[in-house]
């Protein structure tokens, strides 16, 4: 596989106007070839949703799911840039989606890495940086380490980070672009809330002899 340096990844940024992730993964793809790479991103719908990120989006829908049962629920606030679309079945699809998705992942606390407080960052690094197998290890090896682990973690807290429910090749993200390359706006997650029956309540356990007992006006 060729190397993808950072001067490859610039080129295509400027090209295409995806961003620099997207941009390094579609070069690894197809092997350094930026014309390929370059079609990649058009194809997936990334390079032209990059461009319309900067827009506005103060329209939308709040979306819900409730999980079979009623165990679980969910509301999500998604945004778009006009009425129009937020009344589109592809834009109201993706909302679902988003939803169920959101249900499907319950370790998931913000829209992406960038909501995630500093001090929530910082304690991850704290905690890595304890981590027992790390101790005899350079600090300069000791630091790269540890940021791959934050890196990883804070995903995991990551709702546009997700591999997609109903498609593992792609995240969240990659899906929510794809449906701004196709509907031409822009769109955001902005906040959502995850709700599981009896979260937060401490349950009464009886002793069942006990309870025998204070029924019967006897001892068990």
């Amino acid at each position: 596989m060729a190397e993808i340096s950072a001067k490859m990844v610039k080129e295509l940024r400027d090209k295409t106007g995806a961003g620099m992730m997207d941009c390094k993964k579609a070069l690894k793809e197809n092997d350094g070839d930026m014309t390929k790479a370059a079609e990649w991103l058009r194809q997936k719908g990334i390079a032209s949703a990059d461009k319309k990120s900067g827009r506005s989006a103060t329209e939308g829908i709040v979306g819900s799911y409730i999980h079979t049962g009623g165990r679980v629920g969910v509301l999500v606030e998604v945004n778009c840039e006009t009425d129009f679309v937020a009344r589109r079945d592809e834009f109201q699809e993706l909302v679902r989606n988003i939803a169920m998705q959101i249900a499907a992942c319950p370790n998931v606390e913000y829209v992406s890495v960038d909501d995630i407080p500093a001090d929530i960052v910082a304690k991850e690094k704290e905690i890595e940086m304890k981590r027992d197998d790390l101790g005899n290890k350079p600090d300069n090896i000791k630091e790269k380490i540890v940021q791959g682990r934050i890196d990883k973690r804070l995903k995991e807290l990551s709702l546009v980070d997700q591999p997609y429910i109903r498609d593992q090749n792609i995240s969240l993200e990659e899906l929510i672009k794809q449906t701004i390359s196709t509907l031409g706006e822009n769109i955001k997650v902005r906040r959502f809330a995850r709700f599981v029956l009896g979260e937060g309540l401490e349950k009464e356990e009886t002793n069942f002899a006990d309870e025998v007992a204070a029924q019967t006006g006897g001892k068990v």
